[in-house]
């Protein structure tokens, strides 16, 4: 027989399962060992990779938020990181909420990089119930009064957990004094999980888990988001080179759909032995695995050497052809060589591989900065391969379409 629904939660063995039973973890580890081994030969040697960093934290923030129905154009994104905000309060709202997530997210990855040079394990602090306040206070906590107004007129309170209770569609997540409860053994299960493969199932476990709680009046999804790609970040996967967060975008209906099929109650005998459904939440889990595997799949392909040399020379064919700001298809041997090799070149370095003379390599080296196809530390640094904004759509097709479509229709 089913078990009885429970009206009200308020114990922590409410929402066990927390792990599937040995029976079916054994497929999902073998998913998340590929996932793991995919990862690790996506690597992290990349001279792209501090520029891919900046593009996908823009990126996750767009996608995150677009999950909430709440993003903004990407390219008013771009305006909002250089102090330019919309006149419109909404756009502006949107605006904050996109900078807030960009700034956590670098500030966490680079606290978690910090940490990891120092050969300390920051895993099990990012299931403490205090990691998932400061998440929650730093995504919130820029924005104005106006911007935290829920629903029902009353403020949400950034970093702080809900006093009252809510639904959420058909489920009603726990009663707001047993919150603490409910989020320790959170933490304590996900967080003490034994490394490889099992970690990896249990950061997308923990997703579900997190969201089911609803710890907070509004932002719970943004934060168990955010959480799961730092998880994923911690143990070494990501290198900022891929993020979950466009997969589950990119497939909105299923991400939402499974998330909820996996808040149903157990379905018979068959379906486990705790509250919750263990055929829902397996299937999530399986379902977010092969997000991970499809991101890091894809920016497998866009960061292919060979591939890489068509996608510049169609760029800079492209910008030659109609005239901007001075690029010329000589770049292309320096700047691929930079993608290639994983160096840096002195500016010299760099003119003398474009076989151009040098009043005519020095123009080209500077329409390359200003255009962002190369950047550097100072006026007379090196020169070290860059992603132009402008050019998304020739060197990473498909990687944000949104993006793409949004600089060509701003030149309309």
């Amino acid at each position: 027989m089913s078990p009885q629904i429970i009206a009200h939660y308020d114990a922590p063995h409410q929402f066990e399962p927390l792990l599937p039973d040995e029976l079916r973890l054994r497929p999902l580890l073998e998913q998340a060992s590929d996932v793991m081994r995919a990862a690790t030969a996506l690597g992290s040697a990349t001279t792209a990779q501090q520029e891919l960093k900046s593009l996908l934290r823009a990126m996750n923030s767009y996608y995150t938020n677009k999950l909430e129905g709440e993003h903004t154009r990407p390219i008013e994104i771009e305006r909002a990181l250089q102090q330019d905000f919309s006149a419109n309060a909404d756009i502006a709202r949107r605006q904050r909420l996109a900078v807030a997530h960009i700034k956590t997210e670098q500030q966490c990855e680079d606290d978690l990089d910090a940490q990891a040079a120092k050969g300390t394990d920051a895993f099990r602090a990012l299931y403490s119930i205090e990691c998932v306040k400061w998440l929650h206070r730093e995504l919130f906590s820029g924005l104005a009064d106006a911007d935290l107004r829920v629903a029902d007129g009353t403020s949400l309170v950034a970093g702080e957990f809900r006093a009252r209770q809510v639904a959420v569609g058909r489920h009603e997540p726990p009663l707001s004094k047993s919150l603490p409860a409910f989020l320790n053994r959170w933490s304590e299960v996900y967080g003490g999980v034994r490394r490889g493969e099992m970690s990896l199932v249990a950061a997308v476990a923990s997703h579900h888990r997190l969201a089911w709680v609803h710890p907070f009046l509004d932002g719970n999804g943004r934060v168990a988001r955010l959480h799961t790609h730092l998880v994923l970040h911690a143990m070494g996967l990501t290198n900022g080179l891929w993020s979950p967060l466009r997969g589950f975008a990119r497939s909105e209906s299923k991400y939402k759909a499974l998330l909820q099929a996996a808040d149903e109650h157990r379905q018979g005998d068959l379906d486990g032995r705790g509250n919750l459904t263990q055929k829902g939440f397996v299937e999530w889990i399986a379902y977010a695995l092969d997000v991970c595997r499809d991101q890091i799949e894809f920016m497998t392909g866009q960061l292919e050497v060979r591939g890489m040399q068509g996608r510049i020379e169609a760029s800079l064919i492209h910008d030659a052809a109609t005239g901007r700001n001075g690029i010329r298809t000589e770049a292309l041997r320096p700047l691929h060589y930079l993608f290639a090799a994983q160096v840096e070149l002195t500016r010299g370095e760099f003119k003398t591989m474009s076989g151009l003379g040098d009043r005519l390599a020095t123009d080209l080296v500077s329409a390359l900065l200003k255009s962002g196809y190369v950047a550097s530390d100072s006026p007379y640094g090196k020169l070290r391969f860059a992603i132009p904004r402008h050019a998304l759509r020739h060197y990473f097709p498909n990687l944000w379409p949104e993006a793409e479509a949004d600089r060509e229709m701003s030149k309309s």
